[in-house]
């Protein structure tokens, strides 16, 4: 990397503990970020799914919105504007996933909601927040102030071990189940927290006071059950967990249903439901809804040893010219000791168990349609 591109590179308020925790840092959404630090991707990612990993997810965008009127169904029913998701039956001390959707039904970006009583808070992605937050203020500034979050971080505290290590410090924890979100206390400082992650496993998302973020991150570390974490192992965390990756996974060019995220859409947006439609794109969705869309996003695991990543092309059998689908994440899988990868194929061929070849290097390689996540999750209900 050229040295006036480094020095562009924004740096999250954890910048400097990664440095001298021996991070390697390269670029990734316009920030300086770890994609590893001396114990490597591998002792990383299993120490996630055994101990507690803690991750410096500060580059997320985090929003809030304000309802004018006061009441926060009105800031609720204005976002339902923008996602096909139920943000009314938010309940307070929930959080919600969703995606801003465009007029063809593509994925503008996937985001999470929370209601925190009086307004909703926001987390949506590094790459996408700046647009996300014009698309917030272009449609919904009537209704809500929008307020950019730019002075908070946010890490995240993963694992079997992440309720013992953060009950020492936020007496809320334990009690808290999956997707709970709200204002709560981390030693002594005044947090938001939610129950949730992007691993697959239990976990919290902790969003702090920038000037706060270093001394919280290191009373955390303090714990021998935790260690930090980069984005290799985020991503390969994620990828065994079946979750997508915005702009690889999904993108404008992607429905919710192509996807694979029709679970997300309630009942009551959905053709016939309280308040069906009335998002960007709800006719072509709502019709992917009803009858099926014509590609879809499917599991992938490879009979042999050798990694299959993104844009493999897939073929129906070893010997057909024409591809029929393409690989959108792939990698090894440390849990599995096995390579995993997800990627879209005709809807016909997504029956769990249809063998496709993947192309790697001139060669056809034997797929098949594996049920996801590849790793069960660990989400307390």
């Amino acid at each position: 990397m050229l040295a006036h591109d480094q020095d562009s590179l924004k740096r999250t308020p954890l910048y400097d503990l990664h440095v001298s925790l021996g991070g390697k840092m390269v670029p990734f959404a316009g920030y300086d970020m770890p994609v590893q630090y001396p114990a490597g991707v591998l002792k990383e990612h299993l120490h996630t799914r055994s101990q507690a990993g803690l991750f410096d997810v500060s580059h997320m965008g985090q929003l809030r919105l304000l309802p004018k009127s006061g009441k926060v169904e009105d800031a609720a029913r204005a976002l339902e504007r923008l996602v096909p998701q139920d943000i009314v039956a938010i309940a307070p001390g929930r959080q919600r996933y969703a995606q801003f959707t465009n007029a063809d039904g593509g994925i503008l970006d996937d985001l999470m909601v929370a209601n925190f009583g009086d307004h909703l808070f926001l987390v949506v992605n590094a790459a996408c927040k700046a647009e996300d937050e014009a698309h917030l203020r272009a449609h919904l500034s009537d209704d809500c102030v929008i307020d950019s979050l730019a002075d908070r971080a946010l890490i995240a505290l993963q694992g079997p071990k992440a309720e013992a290590v953060l009950a020492k410090f936020c007496a809320k924890a334990p009690s808290m189940k999956f997707m709970d979100a709200g204002p709560h206390e981390v030693a002594g400082i005044k947090c938001f927290v939610s129950r949730s992650g992007y691993t697959g496993e239990d976990g919290f998302e902790i969003s702090v006071p920038a000037a706060d973020a270093e001394r919280l991150a290191k009373t955390l570390l303090e714990n021998p059950d935790v260690m930090p974490i980069g984005l290799g192992a985020r991503d390969s965390l994620r990828l065994e967990a079946g979750l997508c990756l915005y702009g690889h996974d999904i993108d404008t060019a992607t429905t919710p249903v192509e996807a694979a995220l029709e679970w997300s859409v309630q009942k009551s947006r959905r053709s016939a439901g309280a308040r069906a439609g009335g998002f960007p794109g709800a006719e072509k969705i709502l019709a992917h809804i009803d009858q099926g869309a014509a590609r879809r996003r499917v599991g992938l695991r490879a009979q042999g040893r050798a990694p299959v990543r993104e844009g493999a092309l897939l073929f129906a059998d070893s010997a057909s010219a024409e591809p029929i689908g393409q690989v959108t994440s792939g990698g090894f899988g440390p849990s599995l000791n096995a390579p995993v990868a997800m990627g879209y194929v005709p809807t016909a061929s997504s029956a769990l168990g249809t063998s496709l070849f993947a192309e790697v290097r001139g060669q056809r390689l034997p797929m098949t349609v594996a049920a996801m996540p590849f790793v069960k999750n660990t989400y307390k209900r």
